[in-house]
């Protein structure tokens, strides 16, 4: 697939007359206080290695421990679970490759058919070291099936892992009662959710879901990227994957990120102090706003309260996504398509396919997520963009109707 360079498609964007930047999925803007408060730590102060027993060692340790101290206030955990590495896909390796590292044994590792890859991956790579890896079922809306679930768990069972929320769909699992399932057939399973979607969007007690393994990212919160985390409940082994020096970390080696660390604490004061009510109203505005004005529409996930606050992710019939993606950049709609661009060849979202969409559907389908920052103007502004996108595409695709 051909592919112009990055300088001629900036110089062919030009400026669109409004920009609604709706890709925090992947990756975003971070607020103007989140970015005030990492500033000193890159010259001013809290500079030195947070190992180091001198005091910009002592003010960086700082920094670690008050981020650390925040975020578990938030789970409602002890800090001393709290471990940070640099990013979600790092906390998901850590959990699933650390934990089965310290178990000693092999057993039988169970994971959600719409798991983010940075689970199925690992997950998937014990199988050459002699693990047994299923994959658990999803309906059409992405919810596990907990019946099936719970018939897949035995006394070889070491470890499950399920999403507290889908990151392309916004499923909200009924994770307490997923967790009881999966404890009463086999207790001594760890059970891991990755909460990177979930964080700061819907409630997360760690202790009363009864986790064992909880990841969680800084960019997901509107935070810098740089940040994630493993939470590890009291009693859970996790051994170390990657070996180094000097850090405050046991379980990840290397020099902690302190100015985003710094960043990542202020996002998540910002994120709890805000929450996300005004967020899902938005959400439906945009999902009633394109389904009633789009013919040939799907939503992809649940309607209402079983649905991320941020998440909208709608199937676009006879239309290409990637298409449908560059037509609305130019018109200043920033989104993502259901589709990945791999090695120059264009494959479905598994997720998409796990919940039964055809090819068309999960190629067609766009990712729209929002923020606490956007207004009903951007909205209406992005669902005017898209009925005109959708409408010019359709009618020069071969995909399109007649």
């Amino acid at each position: 697939m051909f592919m112009p360079s990055v300088s001629a498609l900036l110089k062919a964007h030009g400026t669109p007359p409004r920009e609604v930047y709706l890709d925090h999925e992947n990756s975003g803007w971070v607020p103007p206080e989140v970015v005030e408060s990492m500033l000193p730590y890159f010259n001013e102060r809290g500079y030195g290695h947070p190992s180091i027993t001198n005091k910009p060692g002592w003010e960086a340790l700082e920094v670690v421990e008050s981020t650390a101290e925040a975020v578990a206030a938030t789970l409602g955990v002890d800090p001393s679970g709290i471990h940070f590495v640099h990013s979600g896909t790092e906390a998901n390796n850590l959990a699933i490759l650390g934990s089965m590292r310290a178990l000693k044994r092999k057993g039988k590792i169970i994971v959600s058919d719409i798991e983010h890859y940075s689970v199925l991956l690992p997950a998937l790579s014990l199988e050459e070291a002699g693990f047994g890896v299923v994959r658990a079922p999803v309906d059409e809306e992405g919810f596990v099936d907990i019946d099936v679930l719970g018939e897949l768990v035995d006394s070889e069972t070491v470890m499950v892992s399920v999403q507290a929320v889908n990151h392309e769909i916004g499923t909200v699992q009924r994770l307490k009662e997923i967790v009881e399932v999966v404890k009463d057939r086999n207790p001594d399973v760890i059970f891991h959710t990755d909460a990177c979607d979930a964080y700061g969007r819907i409630p997360l007690r760690a202790e009363e879901l009864g986790l064992d393994l909880m990841t969680l990212s800084s960019h997901k919160i509107l935070g810098p990227k740089g940040v994630g985390v493993l939470w590890v409940s009291e009693g859970v082994r996790v051994e170390p994957i990657l070996r180094g020096a000097l850090s405050s970390q046991s379980l990840w080696p290397g020099v902690e990120n302190v100015p985003a660390l710094a960043g990542f604490r202020k996002a998540v004061e910002l994120a709890f102090r805000d929450g996300s009510s005004s967020v899902s109203s938005l959400r439906d505005r945009l999902i009633n706003g394109i389904l009633n004005e789009v013919p040939d529409t799907l939503l992809n996930g649940p309607f209402g309260e079983m649905r991320a606050p941020d998440n909208v992710n709608i199937s676009f019939l006879h239309v290409e996504g990637e298409a449908l993606t560059v037509e609305l950049s130019l018109r200043g709609v920033y989104v993502s398509s259901g589709s990945a661009c791999t090695s120059r060849v264009l494959e479905p979202s598994h997720v998409m396919l796990a919940i039964g969409r055809d090819y068309e559907a999960a190629h067609g389908s766009l990712l729209f997520k929002l923020t606490r920052y956007h207004s009903e103007r951007d909205i209406d502004y992005v669902v005017e963009q898209v009925i005109e996108s959708v409408r010019r595409l359709r009618e020069i695709s071969p995909l399109g109707k007649g």
